[in-house]
């Protein structure tokens, strides 16, 4: 008798798809926190600084990180005059944006608040400036040993103030070669500028600059080191000649950065001191 056949069991076969994970343990999730996390810090640093400083602080904080502004007026009508070929009230080459108030010769930034008050202020101090120029030149060019340095002096109003430049040239330096020892002939001229800009309400910012001429190496110096300390030199001597120290809000060296001629970078005349009255944003 023939043995019955065992019925065939079928093969069942399980395939188990696992989903991928990348989207969970892969890194870019982690770049995204990083950035959401850095930008909430510099949120809150912010915040932190806006309360914890006084409004003035707020406005020398804006101006150190605003950009300077380079004299664009130059190979003009009378550039080799007195004035470089402008004046207090030469129109200006810069943009005047909304929100700026505008003159002649100068874009000035609106305080945070604006006003008449600051108006006011800006308007005598623009006043004094130009008495406090014609004096300046008048006293020099009354003097037979300093009336041949009047043509290198250059009074420009910026959007920090009244610049007074003194300026470099073949036959006149104001530094020796290489160094911040001021020559016999700058400590004069500095003097009587110390004497007519002595006791005006007015901060002063003193910024050094050098033309695009290297210095060797093997002084250990550069450029940037010698405008600083140049800078420094000049602030140091008009102390010295009687202004006070608690008047200076800045002294800085810029370099070559910005050459008085930007055509040619190694004309001596873009080696200056530059040395501005500012603006007092609230009139007495």
């Amino acid at each position: 008798m023939a043995r019955p056949i065992a019925p065939v069991r079928p093969v069942i076969v399980k395939k188990i798809y696992e989903a991928p994970h990348g989207g969970h343990h892969g890194g870019a999730w982690k770049v995204a926190y990083a950035d959401f996390v850095t930008a909430m810090m510099a949120f809150f640093l912010l915040m932190w600084l806006l309360g914890a400083t006084t409004e003035k602080q707020r406005k020398a904080l804006a101006d150190y990180f605003a950009p300077t502004l380079i004299t664009s007026r130059q190979d003009s009508a009378g550039s080799t005059g007195f004035f470089g070929g402008s004046s207090i009230t030469s129109v200006d080459k810069y943009p005047n944006r909304a929100g700026q108030t505008g003159t002649k010769s100068i874009t000035i930034p609106r305080d945070a608040k604006g006003g008449p008050k600051e108006a006011g202020g800006i308007g005598q101090d623009r006043a004094n400036f130009k008495e406090l120029r014609d004096r300046l030149m008048k006293k020099i060019q009354s003097d037979k040993s300093m009336k041949r340095f009047a043509r290198n002096l250059n009074f420009t109003e910026t959007r920090e103030g009244m610049r007074i430049d003194l300026i470099d040239e073949a036959n006149f330096s104001m530094f020796i070669s290489g160094t911040d020892i001021l020559t016999p002939d700058a400590i004069n001229l500095l003097q009587q500028v110390a004497e007519t800009v002595r006791g005006l309400p007015n901060g002063l910012i003193i910024r050094g600059h050098t033309d695009a001429q290297q210095v060797s190496p093997a002084l250990g110096t550069n450029n940037w080191k010698i405008s600083s300390a140049r800078a420094e030199a000049t602030r140091a001597h008009l102390v010295r000649s009687g202004i006070s120290d608690s008047q200076f809000l800045r002294i800085e060296g810029v370099a070559d950065r910005e050459p008085h001629f930007p055509k040619n970078p190694y004309d001596p005349k873009n080696r200056r001191m530059s040395l501005t009255l500012g603006w007092r944003t609230v009139s007495p």
